[in-house]
């Protein structure tokens, strides 16, 4: 399979690591800097210059290379242009972020303007006459999490009360007193963003950021951490294909953590429009951006792991009540003495080439826009494992009514 890896920054040169390895993958690795593409290619694949804003120029690369399928490993301002590209070229797409919201104008915490993917799903009728997938959503989270809630409602449950998605950590960087180990930019939109929760009586509904608070225990040792409500795709995915009362998305942020986005909200440095600073124009997001360390070069300072997970709540298969945590947990110690990449960024890495092995073997096919929820669990799951990366799925005791 020729893919055409667009983003050579942390998640996208582990991507380049983990499919270096694997004998169906052929990659085309592009980037805005070519000397980033080239670093993450390696003496292996191709490196070249792209601009990920050229539609023109990426459906050209896409013919030139003769690729099956367009792999999206940029922040999610480039979304929509590499997603219309991959379309016009009449090849397969897949992303680990969907295109952006913009909160509703008059009521952001009650209800949703646009939503996360609304744009790419707009466009699922071309996709499905072109006879092309879109596979959106596919890192960890959302991604692996998605995958997680498919096999919940297919061999453990009969009928889901709650599907919660949670992660949490306890990874240190020595030598920061605040250094993200995800990009900032793509923090700080689904932070403080209005989150969005999903019922079943009334559909979706938005809330403020942070909002209801509560610990959860994360296994391998992380412990006891408080998440709170943040935006994200898997509750806009989930309830497409799966039968839940409630969906959400939690996040174990901290308190440190949540106090500088909310500075920086207060002094307008989360924007993205382009403010006058002398002669130039600049966007105050990626002057943050610029200030913070890169969080691909942040791996031999950092200690601890990594868990992405889905909490699921209802009635298992024997008519009882049940509730269950299936999670994945990475080591940084181990990802990077493995693959020279930290938890964070491989765990997000991993997934689409697990998903576009799957696709390349045609145990994972289809035709339109779809989540990885619209796809069987248990393949994906097993060629997970098989990369050396194995999940659990913890039983935990059912609270009472």
């Amino acid at each position: 399979m020729r893919i055409l890896l667009v983003g050579a920054g942390g998640v996208g040169t582990a991507i380049a690591r983990i499919a270096g390895r694997r004998r169906f993958a052929d990659l085309i690795v592009a980037d805005y800097d070519l000397a980033r593409a080239q670093h993450a290619a390696g003496d292996r694949f191709i490196a070249v210059r792209l601009d990920a804003r050229d539609e023109t120029a990426t459906a050209a690369l896409l013919a030139e290379h003769r690729c099956h399928v367009l792999l999206n490993a940029t922040d999610p301002r480039f979304v929509m242009p590499l997603f219309r590209a991959a379309l016009s070229a009449g090849v397969h797409y897949l992303d680990m972020a969907m295109s952006l919201s913009r909160p509703d104008p008059d009521h952001p915490y009650r209800r949703p303007g646009v939503k996360l993917g609304d744009e790419q799903f707009a466009a699922d009728a071309a996709w499905q006459r072109g006879g092309r997938l879109a596979l959106v959503g596919m890192g960890v989270e959302p991604g692996l999490s998605d995958v997680f809630a498919r096999y919940a409602a297919d061999t453990l449950f009969t009928e889901i009360d709650e599907i919660g998605v949670r992660d949490g950590a306890n990874l240190t960087v020595d030598g920061y007193d605040f250094a993200p180990t995800f990009s900032i930019w793509t923090t700080i939109e689904e932070c403080l963003n209005p989150p969005v929760i999903w019922e079943r009586e009334t559909g979706w509904h938005t809330t403020e950021p942070f909002s209801e608070p509560e610990e959860f225990a994360f296994p391998a040792g992380i412990g006891r951490v408080e998440c709170v409500n943040v935006e994200h795709e898997e509750v806009l995915l989930m309830p497409r294909w799966i039968d839940a009362r409630r969906v959400t998305f939690k996040y174990g942020l901290g308190a440190e953590f949540i106090a500088v986005l909310t500075t920086l909200h207060k002094l307008g440095l989360d924007g993205t429009d382009p403010v006058r600073v002398g002669d130039a124009r600049v966007s105050p997001r990626d002057v943050v951006a610029a200030c913070l360390p890169d969080p691909a070069t942040l791996g031999g300072r950092m200690r601890g792991m990594t868990c992405a997970g889905t909490w699921v709540t209802g009635t298992g298969t024997d008519g009882s009540p049940r509730e269950v945590y299936l999670h994945h947990v990475v080591d940084n110690a181990w990802s990077m003495a493995e693959y020279g990449s930290q938890a964070v960024v491989w765990q997000t890495a991993v997934n689409p080439v697990v998903a576009l092995e799957l696709s390349d073997s045609g145990a994972w096919a289809g035709a339109g826009v779809l989540g990885p929820e619209a796809l069987p669990a248990e393949p994906f799951l097993e060629l997970l494992t098989d990369y050396g990366s194995p999940w659990a799925c913890e039983e935990r005791t059912p609270k009472l009514p």
